[in-house]
Parts: C-alpha cells; sequence; structure tokens
C-alpha cells in the first residue's frame, strides 16, 4: 500500500470516529431536553399538574367530546323520549305530528340550548370526580386548597365548544394563587351542524319537507343525507366530510295514510 492510499485511508477513519462523535452527542443532547420537557408536553404531564386549568382541560376533555359523539348520534338528547329506532340508533324526533297531510310542529325550539343543557348534565359527575382530582392532586404537593362549588356553564359556539366552571379555588403554599373560575376549550363544530340542522326543521315544519342539496352546494365540507320512512318519518344525517363528525334527527311531517303516493 503506498503512502498516498495511507493517508487516504487514516483520513476516512478520522471522518468516520467525527461522525460517530457528533452522532452521540445528538442522541446525548436529544435525551436531556426528552428528560427536561417530555412530562411538559404529554396530556396530564407536569404543566397540566401546575395549571388547574390544564388539569380540567385533560381531566374532562375526552369525557365530553364521547358524551357529544352519543347525544350527536341521537338528536340532541343523551336518552329521547320521543324517537324512531334506525339501524340501531335511536333518533330523536326534532319535529313531527301524528297526524296525516299536517306540517309537524317543532319538538326542541331551543335546541341549541337544549344540547348546551343535555352536556352539562351529563358531565356532572365527571366534573365532581375531575374536582376532586384536582385538589388531591395538589394537597400531595403541600398546597392547602380551599375549593368552592359554583355552577357550570356549556356553550356552542362557532368551531368550538366553551366550559365554564364558576368554582372558586385558592392555592396556597409560599403564596396564594387564586382562580375565581376555569374555563376549557374543545375544538368542534357541532354548532355549525346544529345551526344546519335547525335550518332543515324550519323547512319541515313550514313546507313538510327540505330540499338538502342546496345545503351540500353552499357549505362543500358536508354531506346531508336524507332517508325517507315507511311511516312518513324522514331520517336526516348530516356529516363533516373533513372529520367524520355527525349530527342526525328524525322528523315527521305531511304523511299520507297506507296506501296513498307521495
Amino acid at each position: 500500500m503506498n503512502m498516498k492510499n495511507r493517508g487516504n485511508e487514516k483520513k476516512n477513519n478520522r471522518g468516520q470516529i467525527t461522525i460517530f462523535i457528533i452522532i452521540a452527542i445528538l442522541i446525548i443532547a436529544a435525551g436531556v431536553l426528552i428528560y427536561l420537557f417530555y412530562p411538559k408536553i404529554i396530556p396530564g404531564g407536569e404543566s397540566a399538574a401546575k395549571n388547574p386549568q390544564a388539569f380540567m382541560q385533560s381531566c374532562l376533555e375526552e369525557a365530553i367530546n364521547q358524551k357529544i359523539d352519543v347525544l350527536s348520534l341521537k338528536g340532541g338528547s343523551i336518552s329521547p323520549e320521543h324517537y324512531f329506532v334506525y339501524k340501531g340508533d335511536t333518533i330523536e324526533y326534532l319535529c313531527y305530528t301524528n297526524e296525516y297531510y299536517k306540517t309537524c310542529a317543532m319538538q326542541q325550539p331551543m335546541l341549541k340550548n337544549h344540547i348546551e343543557a343535555e352536556i352539562k348534565n351529563s358531565i356532572k359527575k365527571d366534573v365532581e370526580k375531575c374536582f376532586e382530582d384536582l385538589q388531591s392532586s395538589f394537597e400531595k404537593r403541600g398546597y392547602e386548597v380551599n375549593l368552592k362549588s359554583g355552577e357550570t356553564k356549556v356553550e356552542l359556539l362557532p368551531k368550538r365548544i366553551v366550559v365554564n366552571f364558576g368554582h372558586e379555588l385558592t392555592l396556597t403554599k409560599e403564596s396564594s394563587e387564586k382562580y375565581n373560575s376555569i374555563r376549557i376549550l374543545l375544538n368542534n363544530n357541532l354548532y355549525e351542524l346544529v345551526s344546519i340542522a335547525n335550518s332543515i326543521l324550519n323547512m319541515e315544519a313550514r313546507y313538510g319537507d327540505a330540499e338538502t342539496t342546496i345545503y351540500m352546494n353552499y357549505y362543500k365540507d358536508l354531506k346531508v343525507e336524507k332517508y325517507k320512512q315507511t311511516d312518513g318519518t324522514t331520517i336526516y344525517i348530516l356529516t363533516d366530510r373533513n372529520n367524520g363528525k355527525k349530527f342526525q334527527f328524525a322528523s315527521r311531517s305531511i304523511s299520507w295514510p297506507p296506501g296513498y303516493g307521495v
């Protein structure tokens, strides 16, 4: 092997060692960063433990979303009283008449308010449990906790759902921190789906039917399905094409007796 080849080999070896050293440094640096910041970025991690609002967000978000999914498939109520069974789902009548040839009457004229109340009532136990866990979590870390219960308020707003807790929370350790209310936010477009449902229901109540294609022409990300049943019931299914979220409901308006064509 000549001197030139030996020199190249030494250079290659030094280059490989340099690369290995750089990789080792990067791995160590990544490990340090993960150790320092990982608890702060995972749900329920350090940031949630230190921040009451983040704690409640982490504790309640999944439970609230589950309740919303349930009532959305049932027409806005967790346990509908007046419903039509469609493919195994109990779907609430939001507009109904038991007479032939007549238009339906609204069953939930304040649908948005009704859904807000349904969410609030359905998460009551979850809220109580999460505040108990919140108090216990801070007490275990040496805080004196003073918690006064307040009213829970749920609001459907454009592209989001806001839950406000009127609880008063005071945390005391070396100093005191006071929270007069705690609020959590969920990204959800139930407000939009309910608004479209209301529009369809108004057409059902006025004309006895609704033309669904106009909604899909205007809202490009919306799918509206309409299924007529033999007893005169119509099932409407609204679906957001982006996230698959649905809101479905039943209506019975201007029905014909058996043997009559529509």
